[in-house]
């Protein structure tokens, strides 16, 4: 009767092991419930791919641990007729060994898996087929389009006013815009013009800080064309809710007309660190370049 009872319990955990694992059959579980989906940009497949496991192992470390939980509450209960404290077990040495092991093992394991992602996902392009040089600023953003000499300087997006926009809306047409080329290497050089702030794409499943005075790099190729919205990741001020951006991933004969266009209204040239609001004391002049 006792054996029957212990494996009505052991089959709880498993039934419900179970149920996770026919339910993940859609993409967004695939994905962990992450946004985007698979292919977004060469990164997102191996974010995706670590985020599931890490559940899945640390799902699998919670059920074994609430099992044994479960199974020495119910085994080792006090009993109808029982009086007093039962038998404590002060020291063993096996489960301490086992408690201090285990996690070590877990915690190694994670370290390697994520550094070696991140050395990937962080090696930069040794030829990017494009570079862009973002700027973040309080609340808007400045993109170059180095190798066509162009640039776009956007202002702080605008709410809806018109009749009938829902409470909190915004002009779509007024979000800086960056343009992209699907299926290219892209590296995105990274700055701030004031304070910090953190170039985030959301389906991209990356962000990176951009902070004053130094540069970072992101390094990325597109593979879905689209468009995706992107915002500023760090707390930069009153109005940092309203830093938003998004990323059109068009094709080549799309990204070749939109420069040609940027070029054609006159935003030539590239966009400098003359615009950052802290200028150093001793100024350096900078190679000549049209900036409006």
């Amino acid at each position: 009767m006792r054996s029957t009872r212990r494996l009505r319990w052991a089959a709880i955990p498993v039934a419900a092991a179970l149920v996770l694992v026919l339910a993940g059959c859609t993409d967004q579980e695939l994905m962990g419930y992450l946004p985007g989906g698979f292919g977004v940009t060469n990164q997102t497949d191996r974010i995706s791919s670590f985020w599931v496991a890490s559940w899945i192992i640390l799902f699998g470390v919670g059920f074994i641990t609430w099992g044994l939980m479960l199974w020495a509450m119910v085994v080792y209960r006090r009993r109808k007729g029982q009086t007093g404290v039962p038998v404590q077990l002060r020291y063993n040495m096996p489960i301490e060994i086992f408690f201090t092991i285990v996690p070590l093992i877990l915690i190694l394991g994670f370290f390697a898996l994520t550094a070696k992602d991140e050395a990937i996902i962080e090696e930069r392009f040794a030829q990017p087929d494009v570079t862009i040089q973002a700027f973040g600023k309080q609340w808007a953003w400045d993109f170059n389009y180095v190798n066509d000499n162009v640039y776009t300087s956007g202002i702080q997006v605008q709410p809806d006013k018109s009749p009938g926009a829902a409470q909190g809306a915004i002009k779509q047409d007024s979000l800086p815009t960056l343009v992209l080329p699907v299926g290219k290497k892209v590296e995105i050089q990274l700055n701030a013009r004031d304070v910090d702030h953190s170039f985030w794409v959301i389906d991209f499943l990356y962000k990176k800080d951009m902070i004053p005075g130094k540069t970072n790099y992101m390094s990325v190729i597109p593979e879905r064309i689209g468009t995706y919205a992107g915002k500023c990741a760090e707390l930069c001020g009153e109005f940092h809710s309203q830093m938003l951006f998004q990323v059109k991933v068009v094709s080549q004969a799309d990204y070749d007309a939109y420069v040609k266009n940027l070029r054609n209204l006159g935003f030539t040239g590239q966009l400098g660190n003359s615009f950052d609001r802290n200028q150093p004391s001793t100024a350096v002049a900078a190679p000549a370049t049209t900036e409006k």
